[in-house]
């Protein structure tokens, strides 16, 4: 009786460890992940790639290692880049059994402040939190020195939150003030397709003015574009990063609600896309909940497959914004859109199909910026060790101008443009376009 409560208990303190641990197995050990990983390339430690993660998770289930403030920092110490399983051998997808480990942990142990505050009651609750982000920009007219157009930096007394980051400007109106509901294509344009888009948080908060655009863009080529007040965080950062399962739950249940009716989601940053599509690989803990997810995911699009994929757009549409005529174009594969969801041509073909603009393609253009949310907040000088062998390829180039299509990217580039004082210019995708 005493064994088999021991055994019941082990099952549930590695319930989502378990449904990975076919990956677990299949790992030789052979080290190749080695050559790829960007937080193994800075620190040479075992315990920063797959393998070393993969023998700690292992030692876990044997008993031999016990969910430990050491064990959860090292969980932590990884920005889900998925470049070890991309180029592993035999396929093994660790970054999914680090996930699942980071929500045993956040089960035994518990999640820290103030990420409990953030994460469990501002998040889920978005007119709340945007009252708070409303709060913040009010705060940082009076408290943020403006540096560069609206990027702000956090003095030394806001070190917690950024260490001296570069950030950008709150939005002084955010999306879901600016537009309505539903935006039907002009006059004389006929309707082809009713899709949803989700701004996710930066889209809302803080590039507004893009959000405008890419509703914009599509209700001329005739989308009606649904943006439902309802919606809220993609959860990346609680149910990826944090572990937190169970808050993931609830945004993923809110968000499938604001979206029913809708023919695609569409969104324009790539850690939402991946996101919303990784519901159904993390979160679904029912029938149910499985099947449901799995419909919405297969719904969600991100901007540039949606263009290129789906609506099909001919390359004459694609005409340059006015302040990109003439300019050298360089592109940065969000890790989120490249190896996550295995899109790479379609961002390229409509940057060359823009008129008036070179495209010159940056060594390595899919390594990892060293982002990776919560992550760049926690190892911040290890962040920047990252970004910085991406800034010097961007620099290598000769552009003027990197672009991305995933927002967590563009604040780091940003940030790395910044402290480099290099002379080029970090924008979105869609910005290009007229």
């Amino acid at each position: 009786m005493v064994q088999h409560s021991v055994l019941a208990k082990a099952e549930v303190e590695f319930e989502e460890i378990r449904k990975f641990e076919a990956d677990l197995e299949l790992c030789t050990r052979c080290g190749f992940c080695t050559f790829w990983c960007p937080v193994y390339r800075e620190e040479r430690v075992e315990s920063a790639v797959a393998r070393g993660k993969n023998m700690m998770i292992r030692s876990l289930l044997a008993g031999n290692l016990g969910y430990s403030q050491e064990f959860a920092d090292r969980l932590s110490k990884c920005t889900l880049c998925m470049a070890c399983a991309a180029n592993c051998p035999v396929s093994v997808h660790i970054p999914d059994v680090i996930v699942a480990a980071r929500a045993d942990t956040v089960k035994a142990r518990g999640i820290g402040f103030p990420y409990s505050i953030i994460y469990h009651w501002l998040l889920p609750h978005r007119r709340l939190f945007g009252n708070v982000v409303r709060l913040v920009s009010f705060l940082q007219g009076i408290f943020l020195p403006k540096s560069e157009g609206t990027i702000r930096h956090l003095p030394l007394f806001l070190s917690a939150l950024g260490r001296g980051r570069n950030i950008p400007q709150i939005a002084p109106k955010f999306l879901r003030q600016i537009l309505p509901v539903v935006n039907r294509p002009p006059t004389g344009v006929a309707t082809k397709l009713r899709v949803g888009y989700f701004t996710g948080c930066m889209t809302d908060f803080v590039f507004s003015e893009l959000g405008k655009h890419v509703v914009n863009f599509l209700t001329r080529n005739g989308v009606e574009v649904v943006v439902p007040k309802e919606q809220g965080c993609c959860g990346a950062a609680v149910f990826l990063g944090a572990g937190d399962f169970e808050t993931g739950r609830r945004l993923a249940d809110s968000n499938l609600k604001a979206f029913e009716g809708i023919d695609y989601v569409i969104t324009d940053c790539a850690t939402c896309t991946s996101s919303l599509k990784d519901y159904v690989r993390f979160l679904a803990d029912t029938p149910e909940r499985k099947e449901a997810y799995a419909k919405f995911g297969n719904k969600v699009k991100d901007i540039s497959e949606f263009l290129v994929d789906i609506l099909k757009l001919p390359a004459s549409i694609y005409q340059v914004a006015p302040e990109v005529r003439g300019k050298k174009i360089t592109w940065h594969d969000p890790c989120h859109l490249s190896r996550h969801l295995e899109i790479k041509d379609q961002p390229r073909q409509i940057i060359k199909s823009i008129p008036g603009v070179e495209y010159i393609e940056m060594p390595d253009a899919d390594s990892c910026c060293g982002m990776a949310g919560t992550f760049s907040i926690y190892y911040y000088e290890l962040s920047k060790k990252i970004a910085d062998k991406k800034i010097k390829a961007i620099f290598s180039t000769g552009a003027d101008i990197v672009v991305s299509s995933c927002h967590g990217c563009e604040l780091q580039l940003i940030d790395g443009m910044l402290r480099n004082k290099m002379p080029v210019k970090v924008m979105h995708l869609m910005e290009l376009l007229r």
